[in-house]
């Protein structure tokens, strides 16, 4: 495989955390085609009670969930790392076509190839009904707050 996609793996503490703020920055583009290059061709995907396999499953997958949920913006944070599996939590918020405001949270596992390619995406997560005034997240993560981690509830 030509492709690669530093950080690679085995991560260090320094090196999970750019993997995961580099992960958060490419979803908050709500760019199905650009997310799908962190991962590998044949990735396989538990997202929720859906199962998706390869990139192009991946950007049907995103393109369909970034219609339904709407001004989407996303805070992901490291929780582990080890050789070349690195274990997040994150929080999303977005609003139906209702606008009804949902905070989404989550934790998922990811498993890297030695060129830094995400194989394999396993993501559990919970929605919660929110006002817009309860509203934390409201696009992309500044640069300063980079690394910092986000509030449980």
């Amino acid at each position: 495989m030509s492709e690669s996609r530093p950080p690679y793996p085995p991560f260090t503490a320094e090196t999970a955390v750019q993997k995961v703020q580099a992960a958060e920055d490419a979803w908050n583009t709500r760019d199905p085609q650009r997310v799908a290059l962190a991962y590998t061709p044949d990735s396989v995907w538990r997202n929720r009670d859906v199962f998706v396999r390869g990139r192009a499953e991946i950007v049907d997958f995103l393109t369909a969930k970034w219609e339904r949920e709407l001004d989407y913006a996303l805070r992901k944070s490291l929780w582990s790392f080890h050789e070349n599996r690195i274990a997040v939590r994150f929080q999303y918020e977005w609003h139906d076509q209702h606008g009804q405001w949902w905070r989404s949270y989550g934790n998922e596992l990811w498993e890297f190839t030695d060129q830094g390619l995400m194989s394999r995406r396993e993501a559990s997560i919970n929605d919660l009904a929110i006002t817009a005034a309860e509203r934390r997240i409201s696009g992309p993560r500044p640069a300063e707050q980079h690394g910092v981690e986000i509030p449980i509830h």
